[in-house]
């Protein structure tokens, strides 16, 4: 997948995610996704490439790291927990969908009871 591919696809699954918002609070050349107001999906150019940052597990973001040449700590972001992909040969929509999916569960898990049984209503409508 190219770099548009990747930002578009990543937004496209973000947006099929219960109660994500889009949001430009950066600038509108930064694209916000949230849930309750949490971040789990950042996208935008740095030096002219386009990059998705992603939530991750620690662990998890450095066997992506070394699985994947073109994932990077992330950008602008807690380097322990968030991730950021740029076009590569081995990125491929499943795995953008899986990430993008990981990424909302861990922001949702942190959630208070009262925003996860909002969600939990969104999520039977």
């Amino acid at each position: 997948m190219n770099e548009s591919e990747i930002q578009q696809y990543a937004m496209q699954i973000a947006t099929q995610q219960v109660l994500a918002e889009l949001s430009y609070p950066f600038g509108e050349d930064i694209h916000v996704f949230k849930v309750m107001n949490k971040i789990f999906l950042l996208t935008s150019t740095a030096q002219g490439q386009i990059f998705v940052n992603l939530k991750v597990q620690p662990e998890q973001s450095e066997i992506l790291r070394e699985l994947y040449p073109s994932i990077k700590m992330g950008y602008h972001m807690n380097k322990k927990h968030w991730i950021s992909i740029y076009a590569g040969e081995k990125i491929d929509a499943q795995l953008i969908e899986d990430l993008v999916k990981t990424s909302y569960q861990l922001v949702t898990e942190q959630l208070t009871k009262k925003q996860k049984q909002a969600l939990a209503i969104h999520s039977t409508i």
